[in-house]
Protein backbone atom coordinates (compact mmCIF):
# COMPACT_ATOMS: atom_id res chain seq x y z
CA UNK A 1 0.00 0.00 0.00
CA UNK A 2 1.41 3.42 -1.14
CA UNK A 3 1.32 5.59 1.71
CA UNK A 4 2.22 9.49 2.28
CA UNK A 5 5.70 8.41 3.44
CA UNK A 6 6.65 5.92 0.82
CA UNK A 7 4.96 8.26 -1.76
CA UNK A 8 7.66 11.22 -0.29
CA UNK A 9 10.08 8.73 -0.19
CA UNK A 10 9.92 7.86 -3.69
CA UNK A 11 9.61 12.08 -4.66
CA UNK A 12 12.84 11.74 -3.56
CA UNK A 13 14.28 8.71 -5.34
CA UNK A 14 12.82 10.33 -8.03
CA UNK A 15 15.09 13.45 -8.24
CA UNK A 16 18.09 11.69 -7.92
CA UNK A 17 16.69 10.24 -11.24
CA UNK A 18 16.02 13.41 -12.72
CA UNK A 19 19.12 15.22 -11.46
CA UNK A 20 20.99 12.80 -13.29
CA UNK A 21 18.98 12.42 -16.52
CA UNK A 22 18.62 16.41 -16.83
CA UNK A 23 21.80 17.27 -16.10
CA UNK A 24 23.51 14.49 -18.34
CA UNK A 25 20.89 13.89 -21.50
CA UNK A 26 18.86 17.45 -21.08
CA UNK A 27 22.18 19.91 -20.28
CA UNK A 28 25.19 17.73 -21.93
CA UNK A 29 23.56 15.81 -24.99
CA UNK A 30 21.19 18.99 -25.67
CA UNK A 31 24.04 20.55 -27.10
CA UNK A 32 22.99 23.91 -26.27
CA UNK A 33 20.05 23.21 -28.62
CA UNK A 34 17.23 24.05 -25.40
CA UNK A 35 17.50 26.74 -22.87
CA UNK A 36 18.67 24.16 -19.96
CA UNK A 37 21.44 23.22 -22.08
CA UNK A 38 22.77 26.62 -23.07
CA UNK A 39 22.80 27.56 -19.09
CA UNK A 40 24.44 24.27 -18.19
CA UNK A 41 26.95 24.86 -20.96
CA UNK A 42 27.65 28.41 -19.47
CA UNK A 43 28.00 27.28 -16.00
CA UNK A 44 30.86 24.97 -17.38
CA UNK A 45 32.16 27.60 -19.10
CA UNK A 46 32.18 30.05 -16.18
CA UNK A 47 31.80 28.95 -13.56
CA UNK A 48 28.31 30.96 -12.93
CA UNK A 49 25.07 30.00 -11.65
CA UNK A 50 21.77 30.96 -13.20
CA UNK A 51 20.13 33.18 -10.87
CA UNK A 52 18.17 32.18 -7.79
CA UNK A 53 14.92 34.04 -9.34
CA UNK A 54 14.74 32.23 -12.51
CA UNK A 55 15.74 29.24 -11.01
CA UNK A 56 12.88 29.55 -7.99
CA UNK A 57 10.62 30.28 -10.88
CA UNK A 58 11.03 27.64 -13.13
CA UNK A 59 11.04 25.06 -9.73
CA UNK A 60 7.49 26.40 -9.08
CA UNK A 61 6.72 25.58 -12.39
CA UNK A 62 7.54 22.17 -12.51
CA UNK A 63 6.30 21.46 -8.97
CA UNK A 64 2.65 22.46 -9.64
CA UNK A 65 3.26 20.57 -12.99
CA UNK A 66 4.75 17.56 -11.03
CA UNK A 67 1.82 17.83 -8.34
CA UNK A 68 -1.27 18.15 -10.94
CA UNK A 69 -0.03 15.01 -12.71
CA UNK A 70 0.88 12.58 -9.46
CA UNK A 71 -2.49 14.26 -7.78
CA UNK A 72 -4.63 13.04 -10.33
CA UNK A 73 -2.98 9.61 -11.23
CA UNK A 74 -2.67 8.49 -7.11
CA UNK A 75 -5.21 11.35 -5.41
CA UNK A 76 -4.09 14.31 -3.86
CA UNK A 77 -2.58 13.60 -0.60
CA UNK A 78 -0.10 11.33 -2.15
CA UNK A 79 0.51 13.77 -4.80
CA UNK A 80 1.85 16.53 -2.30
CA UNK A 81 3.03 13.58 -0.65
CA UNK A 82 5.28 13.14 -3.52
CA UNK A 83 5.99 16.50 -5.25
CA UNK A 84 6.99 17.51 -1.51
CA UNK A 85 10.05 14.71 -1.50
CA UNK A 86 10.75 15.55 -5.03
CA UNK A 87 11.21 19.74 -4.24
CA UNK A 88 12.74 18.88 -0.80
CA UNK A 89 15.60 17.00 -2.73
CA UNK A 90 15.79 19.14 -5.58
CA UNK A 91 15.99 21.98 -3.02
CA UNK A 92 18.91 20.33 -1.45
CA UNK A 93 20.78 19.68 -4.88
CA UNK A 94 20.54 23.34 -5.52
CA UNK A 95 22.32 23.98 -1.61
CA UNK A 96 24.48 21.41 -2.49
CA UNK A 97 25.82 22.10 -5.83
CA UNK A 98 26.27 25.99 -4.75
CA UNK A 99 28.12 25.11 -1.74
CA UNK A 100 30.71 22.27 -3.55
CA UNK A 101 31.73 25.34 -5.71
CA UNK A 102 31.71 27.74 -2.92
CA UNK A 103 33.66 25.96 0.33
CA UNK A 104 35.50 23.42 1.25
CA UNK A 105 35.06 19.94 2.29
CA UNK A 106 34.15 19.30 5.72
CA UNK A 107 34.15 15.43 5.98
CA UNK A 108 34.98 12.73 3.40
CA UNK A 109 31.83 12.61 1.81
CA UNK A 110 32.02 16.33 0.59
CA UNK A 111 35.14 15.99 -0.40
CA UNK A 112 34.33 12.90 -2.57
CA UNK A 113 31.38 14.91 -4.32
CA UNK A 114 33.90 17.89 -4.87
CA UNK A 115 35.97 15.33 -6.75
CA UNK A 116 33.08 13.56 -8.35
CA UNK A 117 32.04 17.03 -9.65
CA UNK A 118 34.87 18.73 -10.68
CA UNK A 119 36.27 15.69 -12.18
CA UNK A 120 32.98 16.04 -14.51
CA UNK A 121 33.65 19.87 -14.60
CA UNK A 122 37.32 19.72 -15.31
CA UNK A 123 38.49 16.79 -16.72
CA UNK A 124 35.86 14.96 -18.58
CA UNK A 125 32.25 16.39 -19.14
CA UNK A 126 31.23 12.91 -20.36
CA UNK A 127 31.30 11.31 -17.13
CA UNK A 128 30.33 11.52 -13.27
CA UNK A 129 26.83 13.81 -14.09
CA UNK A 130 25.72 13.44 -10.58
CA UNK A 131 26.13 16.38 -8.31
CA UNK A 132 24.97 14.97 -4.76
CA UNK A 133 25.20 11.02 -5.43
CA UNK A 134 27.12 8.70 -8.15
CA UNK A 135 24.87 6.24 -7.76
CA UNK A 136 23.03 6.75 -11.65
CA UNK A 137 26.85 7.26 -13.10
CA UNK A 138 27.50 3.59 -11.76
CA UNK A 139 23.99 2.35 -13.55
CA UNK A 140 24.45 4.32 -16.54
CA UNK A 141 27.93 3.76 -17.03
CA UNK A 142 29.10 7.27 -16.92
CA UNK A 143 31.45 6.89 -13.48
CA UNK A 144 35.02 7.43 -13.75
CA UNK A 145 36.80 7.61 -11.00
CA UNK A 146 38.70 10.97 -10.20
CA UNK A 147 42.02 11.36 -10.60
CA UNK A 148 43.75 14.62 -9.79
CA UNK A 149 42.07 17.29 -11.02
CA UNK A 150 43.62 20.57 -13.43
CA UNK A 151 41.35 23.16 -12.35
CA UNK A 152 42.16 26.48 -14.95
CA UNK A 153 43.30 28.96 -12.64
CA UNK A 154 40.00 31.76 -13.85
CA UNK A 155 37.90 29.13 -12.79
CA UNK A 156 39.34 28.02 -9.74
CA UNK A 157 36.88 27.46 -6.55
CA UNK A 158 37.73 30.25 -3.42
CA UNK A 159 38.19 27.56 -1.33
CA UNK A 160 41.00 26.13 -2.96
CA UNK A 161 43.29 28.81 -3.37
CA UNK A 162 45.43 30.82 -0.75
CA UNK A 163 45.45 34.85 -0.29
CA UNK A 164 47.98 34.66 -2.80
CA UNK A 165 45.69 32.76 -5.15
CA UNK A 166 47.80 29.47 -5.06
CA UNK A 167 46.42 26.32 -4.59
CA UNK A 168 46.32 25.37 -0.75
CA UNK A 169 48.75 22.69 0.11
CA UNK A 170 45.75 21.08 2.01
CA UNK A 171 44.23 20.06 -1.62
CA UNK A 172 47.41 19.35 -3.42
CA UNK A 173 46.94 15.72 -3.50
CA UNK A 174 43.47 16.17 -5.72
CA UNK A 175 44.00 19.28 -7.30
CA UNK A 176 46.46 21.52 -9.18
CA UNK A 177 46.32 24.56 -11.15
CA UNK A 178 46.61 25.31 -14.80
Amino acid sequence: MLTPLIASLLGIASWSFAEYAIHNWVGHLGRGKNPFSREHLRHHRDGEFTPWGRKWLQAIGVALSLFLLVGLLVGWVLGIAWTSGFIGAYLIYERTHRRLHTHPPSNAYGRMLRRHHFSHHFSSAKFNHGVTSVLWDHIFGTYAAPERIRVPKRLAMPWLLDQDGQLLKAYAADYELR
